[in-house]
């Protein structure tokens, strides 16, 4: 099932006009915050942010179940394909890089202003004001950091607990990148979902750490530098976990990421993450996507490896 949803993801990509559980979850995090955070005092906003979370993702695997509960029941080729299609949405691989490759074409073939529009696109920083190498790191860093959650996360829940953990984790990941800000507008609603987001990709991230390297040193990229960078830089960042991706590919591509940026007009400090041997390039981007795949390949190979051996020894 996983290895067929993961090829369905590496072809299909995610078409817009499909129908896609993760629309759903964004659409009732809106929701509620539509409904019940208005006019409320900070002090029930964070309440109402435990609240949220835990309906939105207790929710969201609970729907899961009952869904595979009802598919397998009217007939197990139904179940089978329901499973896979909701395992194939779980995953990112080819739809984060395809958002990648359209930055770059902006870049390259367009201007400097309609690359700012796409990039805004697919990071939560603000782009008006981002020069061209500034566009080019912004989407580097949000490959890599989405390595660990658009792929090896979900991967490592799917052989975990199947499409119900999978589905759950995403929600984890859609809150955060809904309402995981420190701004004034999301600070009390979403510290919660911010900090559960950490707990989750504590694990996922630090084996994209490890996917990563090795996919460096597949592509014949600068792998010491990757290493080195990797374990001196890998704390530097705000988040406990973006920053070890971030490190990789940054080390591996001999640039320099991170830095202060605005955020919903607010100015947010972050520290600087590898060495600047040379300014980041457009072709940057397209490497960082050769990562990306590499280091999918690399994790699905590891996880099944590992789930072959663990049901050969111990069931």
């Amino acid at each position: 099932m996983i290895v067929t949803a993961f090829l369905l993801d590496l072809l299909l990509g995610d078409p817009y006009h499909w129908p896609h559980p993760i629309k759903l979850i964004g659409n009732f995090i809106a929701w509620f915050q539509a409904s019940f955070t208005q006019d409320k005092s900070e002090k029930e906003k964070y309440r109402l942010g435990v609240v949220l979370w835990l309906v939105t993702v207790m929710g969201t695997g609970l729907v899961t179940y009952l869904l595979l509960r009802l598919t397998f029941w009217l007939h197990p080729w139904i179940g089978t394909v329901c499973s896979i299609y909701l395992a194939y949405t779980t995953l990112a691989t080819k739809s984060l890089a395809q958002e990648g490759r359209k930055v770059y074409q902006k870049l390259k073939f367009d201007s400097v202003t309609n690359a700012r529009k796409q990039v805004a696109m697919i990071v939560g920083r603000d782009t008006a004001e981002l020069s061209e190498e500034e566009i080019t790191k912004a989407t580097v860093e949000t490959i890599a950091e989405n390595t660990s959650d658009g792929v090896v996360a979900p991967l490592m829940c799917l052989f975990l607990g199947g499409p119900v953990l999978a589905m759950m984790y995403k929600a984890v990941n859609t809150l955060d990148s809904m309402v995981g800000y420190v701004t004034p507008k999301y600070k009390e609603i979403g510290w919660f979902s911010a900090k559960m987001d950490d707990v989750w990709n504590f694990i996922p991230a630090r084996l994209t750490w490890l996917f990563l390297l090795i996919a460096a040193k597949i592509l014949g990229l600068n792998s010491e530098n990757a290493l080195q960078v990797g374990r001196t830089d890998c704390r530097n960042h705000k988040s406990p976990n973006s920053g070890y991706p971030e490190a990789i590919v940054a080390g591996a591509l001999g640039i320099q990421l991170g830095g202060t940026h605005q955020y919903h007009g607010i100015e947010i400090y972050k520290p600087t993450i590898g060495n600047a041997l040379r300014p980041a390039q457009q072709e940057d981007i397209i490497l960082t996507n050769r990562l990306l795949y590499a280091a999918a390949i690399v994790s699905l190979v590891t996880f099944s490896i590992v789930s072959l051996l663990v049901r050969y020894y111990l069931l």
